[in-house]
């Protein structure tokens, strides 16, 4: 019984440190399915959406939502604590409990006490290890302590960094394209501005951003949880009116050089398949077309009357529904899987800015 409890002890304080490790220290993507964090994650996800389904209104929903990036992080620190105190009981317990307590024999909570209060640094002395290796083992949980503290204080500013850094652009894309961000509306501000040249160093710098995107959240995956500050923003919204805006460039575009919206094209769609990997969700094609026949061809009327074609024609149908192929069912999927809606091609008649909109008009 001793023997399998610090063997147990030990599985479990290495499994914990080993998934801490991955999840924090290693800069990128870990293929093993079976993995705490990993399986944390989707048990309580699972939860959440549950009770999500029953709040029916849409700001309240929304707000519940972005709960669970923060707390859901917050809870996976306590769980590795409890479980790494766990471990080291177990451990106390296979050494055959070399503990003294002020009175009376030690008990399994003795060994969780002794734990908790090295783990956490409580230093209260009243419970010691008496042996050589009870005493070997609590001089390890307090360096395994320490380490894990300075881990957690450093792992959360870089988190909350690129989290900061995502955000900024998003809200940027506001008064380009509105929110929620559409293509048509971002190219018909910039025909009516006589700016279409713009064009080409803004999808440049959304290059750059959607670049940025992958690497951060590929490291760390709860960031596609953590939700943006307006409810009609999101960072799969932008990601997929910028690869709307790229498949109308690369269809045809009056005056418009294809290069850079390739390149972003690429870039955006590289995002939306990593993603849907990361985050386990499998490719799935909408269940309604979000560019029928009806809205392609008023969409050709609202750039046509401001000013810049999108070229006509069956060839350039087929090209745009090849593009849209190629990346609607994984930002389908990440919609599906967090929660998070899509953005229309069109502009909606009723919505306004951000920036035009306040708490008190």
């Amino acid at each position: 019984m001793r023997l399998l409890a610090g063997i147990l002890g030990v599985s479990l304080i290495a499994l914990i440190l080993w998934d801490t490790f991955e999840t924090i220290v290693l800069p990128r993507r870990v293929t093993r399915r079976l993995r705490y964090a990993r399986l944390f994650y989707r048990g309580l996800w699972r939860v959440w959406t549950r009770v999500t389904a029953r709040i029916h209104h849409p700001s309240r929903r929304e707000n519940f939502l972005g709960l669970f990036g923060p707390l859901s992080l917050l809870l996976l620190f306590v769980s590795w604590s409890v479980l790494l105190v766990l471990g080291f009981a177990l451990a106390h317990l296979g050494l055959g409990m070399r503990i003294a307590i002020p009175e009376g024999r030690p008990t399994f909570f003795s060994a969780i006490y002794l734990s908790a209060g090295t783990l956490f640094t409580l230093g209260a002395g009243d419970v010691v290890p008496t042996s050589a290796p009870a005493r070997i083992l609590t001089v390890v949980e307090a360096f395994v302590g320490f380490a894990f503290l300075a881990l957690v204080i450093g792992y959360l500013p870089v988190l909350y960094q690129a989290f900061s850094r995502r955000e900024a652009h998003i809200a940027m894309l506001d008064e380009w394209a509105g929110s929620p961000p559409a293509s048509a509306e971002l190219l018909r501000r910039l025909a009516t501005w006589k700016d279409l040249d713009a064009l080409s160093q803004f999808l440049s710098t959304w290059e750059q951003w959607s670049a940025e995107l992958l690497e951060s959240h590929i490291s760390y995956p709860i960031l596609a949880r953590f939700r943006s500050q307006h409810g009609n923003e999101s960072w799969l919204a932008s990601l997929t009116a910028i690869l709307d805006t790229c498949a109308l460039v690369l269809t045809g575009l009056d005056n418009v050089r294809p290069r850079q919206a390739w390149l972003t094209f690429a870039m955006a769609r590289h995002v939306a398949v990593d993603l849907c990997q990361v985050l386990d969700s499998p490719p799935l094609a909408p269940e309604r077309d979000r560019l029928p026949p009806e809205d392609l061809a008023r969409l050709r009327t609202i750039l046509q009357d401001a000013g810049v074609a999108l070229r006509p024609g069956a060839d350039a149908d087929r090209a745009l529904d090849d593009l849209r192929r190629s990346y609607e069912p994984y930002v389908n999927a990440l919609a599906r899987g967090l929660w998070l809606k899509l953005p229309s091609w069109l502009p909606s008649p009723i919505a306004r800015d951000n920036w035009q909109k306040s708490a008190w008009v």
